[in-house]
């Protein structure tokens, strides 16, 4: 894909290398639709083939980072195994192409992260944070296991016990606790979070691509000797989408309310 053909991601493609992308839903949070989810999916490898481009710089519009996923895109899948389907596979795109891409990848947590946005910004190789936002992987509340990126970066980035408390509870985490856990590469005040990026950003893209490339490629390797877990995680969250409890967990979501899952009953 050309960078013009992107309908809900905007970027700004500076001389020195840095290719600034702003996720660009923010009516509704920059919440993913099918078709954000299908974007951000590709946009690695875009970035990868386009020759100019050093650093990816990854932030939301407006004041959230990305709110998580439709709930109409949940409810399909729920009776649509076609759904399931397309999205086992994207799910698995986004990680693996992350992964792959060797060129460095900036996330500017500027607000709520949850679903595909949270997965861009934990996968990516440095990661700013506001202090002031919050995110969840939220998979569990919604009645589904916690597939995405979470079982392939979690234990790796803040350990098993801390891992399992939050994906088990899908308590939410703000900025200060995220950089203090090791979620994040750091925190900094609301109002420096682009200028903190940007700094990163820009000394990556002036330094040796070579080496820069090659110690993100290798250190990657941790993540792909974790593959199999991803990818078990990742099929049993399809899984439970056959199940009553994620249309209750969906209905508690649209209705502000706590679910009562019939597994629990």
């Amino acid at each position: 894909m050309d960078y013009a053909d992107y309908q809900h991601l905007l970027f700004d493609r500076r001389p020195n290398g840095v290719v600034l992308i702003t996720i660009n839903r923010p009516e509704v949070m920059n919440a993913t639709n099918a078709r954000l989810h299908w974007e951000l999916t590709q946009v690695w490898l875009t970035i990868d083939a386009d020759p100019a481009a050093r650093v990816a710089l990854v932030t939301g519009a407006g004041r959230a980072f990305s709110a998580g996923g439709d709930i109409s895109l949940v409810e399909e899948m729920t009776t649509n195994r076609e759904a399931v389907a397309r999205t086992l596979r994207e799910a698995a795109d986004l990680v693996y192409n992350m992964i792959n891409l060797d060129k460095p990848v900036i996330s500017a947590i500027n607000g709520v992260a949850v679903g595909a946005g949270l997965v861009v910004a934990l996968l990516a190789d440095v990661s700013i944070i506001s202090e002031t936002a919050r995110f969840t992987d939220g998979h569990t509340r919604l009645g589904v296991a916690a597939g995405d990126h979470a079982a392939i970066i979690w234990p790796l980035l803040c350990g098993m016990a801390k891992a399992k408390y939050y994906l088990l509870t899908s308590d939410f985490i703000d900025g200060r606790e995220a950089e203090r856990i090791g979620l994040v590469s750091r925190c900094v005040p609301a109002d420096k979070v682009m200028e903190t990026a940007l700094g990163v950003a820009e000394a990556l893209a002036g330094g040796s691509q070579h080496a820069i490339r090659f110690t993100k490629r290798a250190l990657n390797n941790w993540l792909r000797q974790a593959g199999p877990i991803f990818d078990q995680s990742l099929a049993l969250e399809m899984l439970c989408f056959g199940f009553e409890d994620v249309k209750e967990g969906a209905r508690a979501i649209r209705e502000k309310r706590a679910p009562s899952f019939p597994s629990a009953r």
